[in-house]
This record gives C-alpha cells, structure tokens and sequence, in this order.
C-alpha cells in the first residue's frame, strides 16, 4: 500500500510540476510578444498610427471605461452571445429529438442541414437586416445562424452512435422510444453535448460580431467597424482583444463546468 501511495504522490506532483510549467511558458509567451510590440512601437520599426501598442490600447480602454462606454459595448455583446448560444442550444436538442424520433423526416432533412451549415452566414447577414430589420434581434438570430445547424448535425451524430444493445435492453424490456431517449440515449450524449457547447460558443460569438458588423450601433463589433473607418484603430485592436478575453472566459467557464460533471459522474 506504500508502494502505491508513494507511486500516487509522485505521478500527482508530475502532473502538477507539468501543468505549472505550460502556464509559466504560456504566461511568458504573452509577455514576449507584448514587449516585442510595444519596444518595436518605441523604436519607431512599426507606425503606432496603424499597429497601435499595448501602452495605447490600455489608455484607451482606460478612458472609455472612466466614461462607462466600453461597459455598454461589451455588455451588449455579451448578451447578444449568451442569448444565441442558449437558443441554440435549445433549438438544437429540440429539432435532433425530432429527427431521432422519426427516420423518415431525418432522412429528408439531412441533405438541407449539411447545405445550410456549408452556407456562409455573412451572406444571411444583408438579407436577415432587410427582413427583421437593424436591431438586436437581427444579430442574435445571425448569432444563431452560425452554430445551429453544425449542432443539429452533430447531435444527431450522437445519438446515432449510441451504443444498440442498450437500446435492445429497454425495448426488450418494455420501455417506449421515450424510455429510450431519456434513459439511454439523452445520458450518452451528454460529453458530446458539452463538446459542441465548447464549439458553440465561439460560433455565437462570430456570428454576433458579423451581425454587429452590419446592424448594430453598439456592441464590439460596431466599434471595430467604426473605428476602422474612422481610423481609430486603437478601438479596433482594443476590441479584438476584448473579444479573445470573452471567448476564453466564456470557454472556460463551459469547461468548468464539464468538469465538475464528471467529477459527479466518477
């Protein structure tokens, strides 16, 4: 038994030693390239008119915070994200119920699904704000447009590669194609469920910036597309790196919490 627990210390102290050292290099990556942009900035080899710098993109967050405009920007943003992943989410498991039930409307389905999801959504963009109109319904619905069908397809995946004989069990059993779903097939797709959440919600992120690009007078993509054409392109880079903070923050979280499911399952 001391053999073993020793054993266990020193493969826990390896994993610990090792996921210290990727967040250091991480950590230090980050750093390099800050001060590279910032002393290429000093030394005048790029034009902080265009590139910016980090010391700029920091004053400038600073100053549209003191103002408490950027918290407007990024809370729009935010919520138009949070609102499509959610639909999505929800439409998604919806529509694969239905298509798992009935093999005839899948079949039917399946070849309009994978021409939707190949179909880029920035071309959906112009038509959606013509036919909604500019407001933030546009954009959570482009949002939306962006991951739901990839979803429906991969769920439905799922469900399909659960295991048959389990299957055979609860029929054999007695059990309904509800007893089905909710007793096999729902539980077995749940990894794959926080997968395509993890996927989602960088999509919903995209597709509400490209909505914003086209539709919005507020929100992070409108101040990249403004100041892009205004050439205050401080607000540009400040954005995009806002956007990488969401984005990670947002995966993260999803991430957490798929851990702490698994630590309840085992």
């Amino acid at each position: 038994m001391s053999e073993i627990s020793l054993a266990q210390q020193k493969f826990l102290l390896t994993q610990k030693k090792h996921r210290r050292t990727v967040t250091i290099s991480r950590m230090c990556i980050f750093l390099c390239f800050l001060g590279l942009w910032e002393g290429a900035v000093r030394l005048q080899f790029i034009d902080s008119f265009f590139f910016s710098s980090p010391s700029r993109v920091v004053l400038c967050a600073y100053n549209m915070a003191a103002d408490h405009s950027l918290f407007g920007h990024i809370g729009i943003t935010l919520f138009e994200t949070i609102t499509s992943f959610a639909l999505v989410l929800i439409f998604a498991l919806i529509i694969t119920i239905i298509l798992w039930f009935n093999k005839k409307i899948s079949e039917t389905m399946e070849p309009y699904l994978v021409i939707l999801n190949s179909l880029p959504k920035s071309a959906l963009a112009p038509l959606l704000i013509v036919w909604l109109g500019a407001n933030y319904k546009t954009i959570i619905i482009t949002g939306m447009s962006v991951a739901i069908f990839g979803s429906i397809l991969s769920l439905y995946t799922s469900f399909q590669s659960v295991d048959p004989e389990k299957i055979k069990l609860i029929q054999t059993l007695g059990g309904t194609n509800y007893h089905v779903l909710t007793k096999v097939v729902l539980p077995a797709c749940i990894p794959s469920f926080f997968s395509i959440m993890k996927v989602n919600i960088g999509l919903c992120l995209v597709g509400v910036i490209i909505g914003e690009f086209i539709a919005s007078r507020q929100g992070l993509g409108y101040l990249i597309i403004y100041g892009s054409q205004v050439f205050k392109l401080d607000w540009v880079i400040m954005s995009i790196v806002i956007l990488c903070l969401l984005a990670w923050g947002l995966y993260s979280l999803l991430s957490r919490l798929e851990k702490g499911y698994q630590k309840r399952m085992s």
